[in-house]
């Protein structure tokens, strides 16, 4: 069994892609984090039908939603006890559980805003015997905050440089975008759809879960006047700070594309809207941009944000950061600073009055 080598937390991420569950586990003795170990859970094709049900208004809702929150916190547990077999632990080397949930809903905007994950803390706390802390949005939304994207704060912390701008981009089933510019208050958002339309389509047509390396995308031409049509979209318009979710950009945005031009280009054509909306968040004076989650793998999407913005585009595995799990990473880094009572917004981020510690814990 391996010793307890310092500030032990687990980060539990399951995103809008709904591929599968991250768990990772984290030494955070100073100066640097390190990743010990990490496990990955896939979601069923029953469990992913049933969420992304819940992802729109439909029968019976709240209790389809409550018997989900349950049946995601087991799913969850599992993934922390499969994790510590793996990394040879008790429960008891681990100081808490930082998880993000399932979210479902993100509507944060106007007086009553609200982001709803799933995934039963209690049922997470109870099954693993490990403090777990959860609702990490609510907070940043109670005090005027979009409660997303919450990661750049863990980005400043972490990736940023005092002699270079970067951009760290995101892009799960959503992109989100970090700007760290030396001497300039933090600034991020999300961009827009990363994966979600282009897994959603390839699932129709290929029946596929993803687009492999772009490989499909690579196949088609993109379709100049659809593009065009897609960035009308409000949310392009929009500065920040500004989230989004599956209810604007959700598969119901695929059915008025079909017919319009062959399945490939249309696939080309959403490859591309991605890559466009992200460039499109830079600052000029940007000067390395570093990719992280599942969109980092698809080598045709990789290129094409290198060409429009004219600049090197890298993984965050050369900042020395995993560039597959950095997100399950932050969510145990969030876990860490509540647990020591530490704010873990960014105000010029989310649009929050304030800096607020995030989260709720549920004891072991």
């Amino acid at each position: 069994m391996m010793n307890k080598p310092g500030e032990l937390y687990i980060g539990l991420m399951s995103g809008t892609s709904l591929d599968a569950v991250d768990a990772v586990l984290v030494d955070f003795k100073q100066p640097q984090l390190k990743l010990l170990a990490n496990y990955q859970l896939p979601l069923t094709a029953t469990l992913k039908t049933e969420i992304l049900a819940l992802n729109q208004p439909g029968h019976d809702d709240l209790n389809r939603a409550m018997r989900m929150q349950r049946e995601l916190g087991y799913v969850f547990a599992h993934a922390v006890q499969a994790l510590l077999a793996a990394a040879e632990l008790e429960s008891s080397a681990i100081s808490a559980i930082g998880s993000h949930g399932q979210t479902v809903r993100h509507q944060p905007q106007g007086e009553f805003g609200f982001s709803l994950q799933l995934g039963d803390p209690a049922t997470i706390a109870e099954l693993t015997g490990i403090p777990c802390c959860a609702d990490f949005r609510s907070r940043d939304i109670a005090a005027g905050g979009q409660g997303a994207p919450l990661v750049p704060a863990f980005h400043q912390r972490y990736l940023a440089s005092d002699q270079q701008a970067r951009a760290i981009v995101n892009i799960g089933g959503m992109a989100n975008i970090s700007l760290l510019q030396p001497g300039q208050a933090l600034r991020g958002f999300d961009t827009g759809p990363g994966n979600v339309l282009m897994d959603a389509w390839i699932d129709l047509h290929l029946q596929q879960p993803f687009d492999r390396d772009g490989s499909w995308a690579a196949t088609g031409t993109v379709n100049q006047q659809l593009l065009a049509d897609l960035l009308q979209h409000p949310f392009f318009a929009q500065t920040g700070p500004k989230s989004t979710g599956r209810e604007t950009f959700g598969v119901s945005m695929l059915t008025p594309l079909s017919g319009q031009d062959t399945a490939a280009n249309i696939q080309a054509t959403l490859l591309e809207l991605t890559a466009q909306t992200i460039v499109a968040g830079l600052d000029a004076n940007i000067e390395a941009i570093y990719l992280c989650g599942g969109g980092a793998k698809n080598t045709q999407l990789r290129q094409r944000i290198a060409a429009l913005a004219e600049r090197p585009v890298e993984t965050t595995e050369q900042l020395g950061m995993s560039a597959e799990y950095l997100e399950a990473i932050a969510f145990a880094w969030l876990a860490r600073c509540l647990i020591r009572g530490e704010t873990s917004n960014a105000p010029t981020v989310t649009g929050a009055k304030g800096e607020r510690i995030l989260g709720a814990i549920y004891p072991a």
